[in-house]
């Protein structure tokens, strides 16, 4: 018997690749140890499983390319290890977050020669959807040509994160949650399997039903979650001397495996918000520290470029408004290179920002003007402001007396734009940082020519 790449049966061997290679030793997780090994095995998703389905078809070696849709944790990556299993083929793993175009390039080259050779290829990527439009242009032609067969897992709507002539060569099969039976299942097969948590001698860990109850809730349908929360739950137990799983010891086990069940976000919340603190205080190193962090941990580089946009006007502003146009471009780089070469793309957004000139008067700005309109405040807009393109529209007082600022010396209008009630508002305060300092010089000789006269 052979692995997924060929090689001896991997009691023989070490394991290899990514989350697909799995072995029957002690030390890996549960949910890894109890990946079904057959398309009989999975649990669930029997809608997609019925005799002649595009599966069954698919893990007979019917040469076809399919996208997985689907929540975490309902078998997106199980489905494909069976099909590898299943097949002669050779088995290709990519992760979308960390493989580039020329890591790609390289697997398709390789599935070349193999194919020279006689010998067909899967090629298995997951979390597809971070793969921007460049990445996914590379894929067309192997698809198209069937030099691999394509099985793609994302959990994001295919439709507007995958482009149309890739997706419209495959199948879009959808993946539905986990039912609180076929939890149950997995917690069963868990209990009694010696791949999951019984021993060789026929010992067993019991479970009370307000535990499973208890376990199960706590899943939400997540299949990789609920054996997380029951291999932690067993060794609370075995910790304190138990072989039987009560809701109390699933309680004390929660909070660990919730944090290694999570770990491959790296404390997301914390990081981010870490990470724009540094930003904000200027201290370019600590925000590079945080920025590595995230992308290490595999967060998707698209939602870091959205908080740099951000922050580009909320904390600098027009201190330095060439950090806005900088952070767009960082973020197009990101969308039109991918990882991991955005990587540099992103750190040179995070040292302008970071050494850049802070000012919040954008978004205090915005806030109050925002404010002023909540409370009711903002009459009708001045008559001669109004639109006067219309027929009539004279005859109403629009648009007459209006003054063309560009027909004034300096650019300037002396004319009343705001609403009667509003006259006196100030939203804009400009700071003395940076650029604003020029704006705070330039800011009361325009409050004149407009016949404003503030203290």
């Amino acid at each position: 018997m052979t692995d997924l790449f060929g090689n001896p049966d991997l009691a023989d061997a070490p394991a290899r690749g990514g989350s697909l290679s799995s072995a029957d030793h002690g030390h890996l997780p549960l949910a890894v140890r109890l990946r079904p090994q057959t398309i009989d095995e999975i649990v669930g998703q029997q809608h997609l499983l019925a005799p002649g389905s595009p599966l069954r078809r698919l893990a007979d070696g019917q040469p076809m390319s399919v996208f997985l849709w689907g929540p975490p944790g309902v078998g997106k990556t199980t489905i494909a290890s069976v099909v590898s299993r299943a097949t002669n083929r050779r088995f290709v793993e990519l992760s979308a977050v960390t493989a580039g175009v020329k890591e790609v390039r390289a697997e398709l080259d390789a599935a070349r020669r193999e194919l020279a050779r006689g010998r067909a290829t899967v090629l298995f990527v997951d979390e597809v959807h971070r793969f921007n439009k460049a990445q996914q242009d590379v894929l067309l032609p192997a698809v198209e040509n069937r030099l691999v067969t394509l099985i793609a897992a994302t959990t994001e709507n295919p439709s507007f994160s995958v482009i149309s002539p890739l997706l419209s060569r495959s199948l879009l099969l959808t993946l539905k949650p986990l039912t609180d039976a076929d939890i149950g299942v997995l917690i069963d097969r868990a209990l009694t399997d010696e791949r999951g948590l019984a021993t060789p001698d026929g010992a067993q860990y019991s479970l009370t039903d307000d535990a499973r109850s208890t376990i199960v809730q706590l899943a939400g349908g997540d299949a990789r979650r609920v054996l997380t929360y029951l291999e932690e739950a067993a060794a609370s137990a075995s910790a304190q001397g138990l072989t039987e799983i009560t809701p109390e010891v699933v309680e004390q086990a929660v909070d660990r495996a919730a944090l290694r069940y999570d770990a491959d976000g790296d404390q997301h919340y914390d990081v981010i918000s870490a990470f724009i603190k540094s930003l904000r205080g200027s201290d370019v190193q600590a925000a590079l520290h945080y920025l590595a962090r995230m992308l290490e941990a595999g967060e998707d580089p698209r939602f870091i470029a959205r908080r740099l946009v951000i922050l580009a006007s909320e904390d600098i502003g027009m201190a330095a408004p060439s950090a806005l146009p900088l952070c767009m471009a960082a973020a197009q780089a990101v969308q039109l290179i991918g990882m991991p070469e955005a990587q540099i793309n992103l750190a040179h957004a995070v040292i302008a920002c970071a050494t850049a000139p802070k000012s919040n008067a954008v978004v205090v700005a915005i806030n109050e003007a925002a404010a002023d309109v909540r409370a009711g405040k903002g009459g009708a807009v001045p008559p001669h402001l109004r639109d006067a393109h219309y027929a009539g529209a004279k005859k109403l007082g629009h648009g007459v007396a209006y003054q063309y600022a560009h027909d004034h010396p300096h650019g300037v209008a002396a004319q009343v734009y705001l609403p009667d009630d509003l006259a006196d508002a100030v939203y804009y305060r400009p700071t003395q940082h940076g650029a604003e300092a020029q704006i705070s010089e330039r800011l009361p000789v325009i409050d004149g020519l407009l016949g404003r006269h503030r203290d």
